[in-house]
């Protein structure tokens, strides 16, 4: 199994915009699936959608952990990494 150095410094976030993309809500737009990063709590729409903002949120603060923020999905993901994480 793949080690993420950075799972270590995550928390279970509390959902910034626990409704939807933080993004799309503001501007209206719709999403396909949401993740939610587990150093702030940001909730962003995820690659599949057109505006990629958890991807985008990364980018600007470099918040290395998401997590699925969809009902019944628990994985988790490291962008730095580039791994699935427990």
């Amino acid at each position: 199994m793949d080690v993420c150095r950075h799972l270590k410094n995550t928390k279970e976030a509390k959902p910034t915009t626990p409704n939807g993309c933080e993004e799309c809500l503001k501007t209206g737009d719709d999403w396909v699936h949401l993740r939610l990063c587990l150093t702030c709590g940001h909730v962003g729409c995820c690659d599949s959608s057109k505006n990629k903002h958890t991807t985008k949120h990364f980018k600007k603060t470099k918040h290395p952990v998401i997590k699925s923020f969809e009902p019944g999905e628990s994985w988790k993901f490291c962008y730095v990494d580039k791994i699935g994480v427990n």
